[in-house]
């Protein structure tokens, strides 16, 4: 490929990401313009105390109730603080001997788990798990960054996941700690981080769900890849309106480079071979024995709507998935229609909401199952 011709792709890529990138984040719900969460009491009357540990220091207390708390911790491995939402059973202090699975849920871009939208009624309800919603950032892509050097700071976003939040939960709260009682799922952009999490540690997590993902990061899908740059490069950021007190949703902080992560997202003589080797289809093949749920819908076959394309990548994982024989639950609810009253087939969180209401029964049922 000539420079010239390298420079007109990159162009259109870029500009066909910003085009999707208002789709490929879930809407933010915050509270109303100066008022925060209360701060609770730990013990009986909130969230049960929590001990720092394995890199994490708690920053203030925790907010919210007994059994839908919020904790902010700092860590050396990602700049700046991080919150951590916590959702136990509402029998979780009244069996002080009783351990439970854990599922670990990952967020999509320009959301934080601060959002209490994130307790997803199917989640909040759940009689026999925990649900642990980390902070992924922005745009932290569930990954370490290759360039540690950017404006961003520290990036080691798997690091901060599996190394310190996952054994941070074990040790602070009544657990089962074999990976047929751990779950890692995700939605959008925490889709792909469920796929990746389950493929790189698969001695973790028994059980894998990717909602609207970013399933396919390989040079088939550059769409999807433009949309990851999209947040690096935040080239949406200039379609963000006056503001009314609230962060812009196209705006994923410090501008950094699109070789950031991965290194070029450019198929230009292998050079994007990092890429490549992410791409959760190309390693479907460890997911091995374990259970794998996929949901998408179409985007209205609307090229304009991020589920559009996300649709591709969970069809491209799935005929993967067929061709080394491997078993999943594979759910495309197309326009919506009949999937719960607010979901249309978009890239929205009424469709993610109806997703988890199919979804946590089984994986219930499944970590029930398990010896």
């Amino acid at each position: 490929m000539t420079p010239a011709r390298l420079r007109r792709a990159r162009a259109a890529l870029a500009a066909l990401a910003a085009c999707l990138l208002p789709l490929a984040a879930p809407p933010v719900a915050s509270a109303a313009p100066g008022t925060a969460a209360p701060a609770v009491r730990a013990g009986a009357d909130g969230p049960p105390p929590l001990t720092d540990g394995f890199g994490l220091t708690q920053v203030g207390a925790a907010t919210g109730s007994a059994t839908d708390f919020v904790v902010t911790v700092t860590t050396a491995q990602v700049a700046g603080p991080h919150t951590i939402r916590i959702l136990l059973p509402a029998d979780y202090a009244a069996q002080p001997d009783r351990r439970y699975p854990v599922l670990y849920f990952l967020h999509g871009a320009s959301d934080n788990p601060s959002d209490p939208a994130l307790a997803y009624p199917a989640l909040t309800a759940a009689q026999s798990m925990i649900t642990v919603i980390p902070d992924g950032g922005l745009r932290g892509w569930y990954t370490d960054w290759l360039d540690q050097n950017t404006a961003a700071g520290a990036q080691n976003w798997e690091t901060f996941h599996l190394q310190q939040v996952l054994p941070f939960v074990d040790a602070n709260l009544r657990t089962r700690t074999d990976r047929a009682h751990r779950a890692v799922g995700g939605l959008s952009m925490g889709g792909f981080g469920a796929l990746h999490y389950a493929q790189d540690r698969p001695d973790l997590f028994g059980q894998v769900l990717t909602m609207s993902g970013a399933n396919d990061l390989s040079a088939d899908e550059m769409i999807i890849r433009g949309a990851v740059v999209a947040t690096l490069t935040n080239v949406g950021a200039v379609l963000c309106g006056p503001s009314d007190g609230r962060p812009c949703a196209m705006d994923f902080g410090p501008t950094v480079s699109s070789d950031a992560i991965f290194g070029t997202p450019y198929p230009v003589f292998n050079a994007d071979w990092r890429w490549n080797a992410a791409d959760p289809v190309a390693r479907a093949a460890r997911l091995a024995d374990t259970g794998i749920a996929v949901y998408t819908g179409n985007g209205n076959n609307s090229p304009a709507d991020m589920e559009f394309w996300a649709e591709g990548t969970a069809k491209r994982l799935k005929q993967r998935l067929d061709a080394l024989g491997l078993p999943y639950r594979f759910v495309d609810y197309g326009d919506g229609t009949g999937w719960g009253a607010d979901c249309h087939g978009g890239h929205t969180a009424g469709c993610w909401a109806q997703d988890l209401v199919d979804y946590v029964p089984r994986l219930e049922a499944a970590f029930a199952a398990a010896p």
